[in-house]
């Protein structure tokens, strides 16, 4: 008799991407060059957050009282504020808060969102009910106010602003989450990967969110800067990391006062955060119709 080899194991049929697939999604993305574009100005601002201690002219808090309110000049290339501080060096230190704190919450929401969006849309029954209801209060409150009301509760500090900017961007995430996995969990790959005996676990965390990570990649991608409005608000009004530490939004605020006097004092921050928008936009367009095949390439 001769010897039989033995069977090779059971392999999940998983969806794959081609590489013809991958280069329409590249050409999709790549077309208008708003992607890269994108990234450029948002890599350059993070990098700008970062070597700030290195790069900044002068110290955040240095005064110089004989230079209140001074016009931008080659010294000081944004002006100065109310009490002779560089508007140059508030803004990139500002930027450390601002990116800091848009960056974390939106991680937080992401994450928080997303385990709950699945384990929701997996299991069905009485704990997606349960999870729609609270999901579907939480979105009737407009973003503002909710982070507004969270930080007034939580009090004003790096953490609870934290918190609170990412608490708004759970229920967003949570409804994506769900829906798409509602749609994953009836794929014939799933069916399989019960048959092969996979625990729930297994099959949506290392299956079902592979599948549904490009949608919620663009949608994070646009959350972060709104994300990023939302503390430059919240700092306006005076409910973020108490002063004289510099953030974009209080930055903002103190020219207020002086919007006529010095308007250079709130022009440069509020350029810094149209900047860090149009580019954040433009990479979750560009994520977009990559994620998009009948996008036109």
């Amino acid at each position: 008799m001769s010897a039989t080899a033995p069977a090779a194991p059971p392999t999940t049929p998983t969806p794959a991407t081609s590489k013809p697939a991958r280069r329409g999604a590249f050409a999709r993305a790549t077309r208008s060059g708003g992607l890269l574009l994108g990234i450029v100005v948002v890599v350059v601002m993070i990098a700008a957050a970062i070597a700030a201690p290195w790069i900044a002219p002068f110290g955040p808090d240095d005064q110089d009282v004989l230079l209140v309110l001074a016009e931008p000049s080659t010294t000081h290339w944004f002006g100065t504020d109310a009490f002779g501080r560089d508007v140059l060096s508030r803004v990139l230190w500002g930027s450390r808060i601002s990116l800091y704190v848009g960056f974390v919450a939106t991680l937080l929401g992401v994450v928080v969102g997303t385990v709950i969006g699945l384990v929701s849309g997996y299991y069905g029954g009485i704990v997606d009910r349960i999870v729609v209801a609270i999901t579907d209060v939480l979105l009737s409150f407009p973003q503002l106010i909710m982070g507004l009301l969270l930080v007034a509760v939580l009090g004003a500090s790096l953490t609870n602003l934290i918190i609170a900017i990412a608490v708004t961007a759970v229920p967003a995430f949570i409804r994506m989450a769900r829906g798409s996995t509602l749609t994953m969990r009836e794929r014939d790959f799933v069916d399989a990967c019960r048959a092969l005996g996979y625990s729930d676990l297994r099959i949506m965390f290392l299956h079902v969110l592979p599948n549904i990570l490009d949608e919620l990649v663009v949608m994070a991608s646009l959350w972060l800067a709104s994300a990023i409005r939302t503390e430059s608000t919240l700092a306006f009004i005076g409910l973020s990391v108490p002063p004289p530490t510099a953030t974009w939004g209080g930055i903002v605020r103190e020219g207020f006062d002086n919007l006529l006097d010095a308007p250079w004092m709130s022009i440069f921050p509020s350029l810094a955060i149209l900047i860090v928008m149009i580019g954040l936009n433009l990479i979750g367009d560009g994520l977009r119709d990559a994620s998009d095949p009948r996008a036109p390439q």
